[in-house]
């Protein structure tokens, strides 16, 4: 399936942007509405080698899913690249794009790839409409990752590593 594209323009400079978007430890402030049990598979949150593990709400079943940073271009672009479903045997690549936009905008573009071989999870996706209900939670994403970036806020609670040494990492 694929790709499913979601894209909002922010009122951010892209530096800003792109730090939201390639630090793993503060992804579910804005995908917490359609991925939950979210956790790290590495200390380092960000850059080449960053990973996480979690569960993709899809109708009628939620599917776990562990994604890794295989491509860090800051500040334009960070590629992720996992496996998800049953026995993790469906191949996904993930696209962050941070491009430049119309006057001081900042345009988020969100690319979602699944290459599934096996006819039962084929038909799985193409029967349960994945496509249709993971561009909207991906739109929405895209929503909330603009609410953070234009308000002064911080960005919310990091996601850490179990057994990880905070103080090293920064994480409270």
């Amino acid at each position: 399936m694929g790709p499913i594209t979601a894209e909002v323009e922010v009122d951010a400079p892209r530096e800003r942007a792109f730090e939201l978007l390639a630090d793993l430890a503060l992804r579910p402030t804005f995908t917490d509405h359609f991925v939950t049990d979210f956790h790290l598979t590495r200390i380092e949150p960000r850059g080449v080698g960053a990973g996480a593990r979690f569960r993709l709400a899809l109708w009628p079943r939620s599917i776990w899913m562990d994604t890794t940073v295989v491509e860090s271009e800051p500040p334009h672009k960070v590629v992720e690249r996992g496996f998800g479903g049953r026995g993790n045997r469906i191949p996904t690549r993930t696209v962050w794009e941070v491009l430049e936009g119309a006057g001081p905008l900042t345009l988020l573009r969100v690319s979602l790839w699944t290459e599934p071989s096996n006819p039962v999870d084929i038909a799985l996706e193409k029967l349960s409409g994945a496509a249709m209900r993971l561009e909207r939670d991906l739109r929405e994403a895209m929503r909330r990752a603009r609410e953070i970036l234009e308000s002064e806020a911080p960005p919310g609670k990091r996601v850490g590593v179990a057994g990880g040494n905070a103080h090293a990492t920064g994480i409270p």
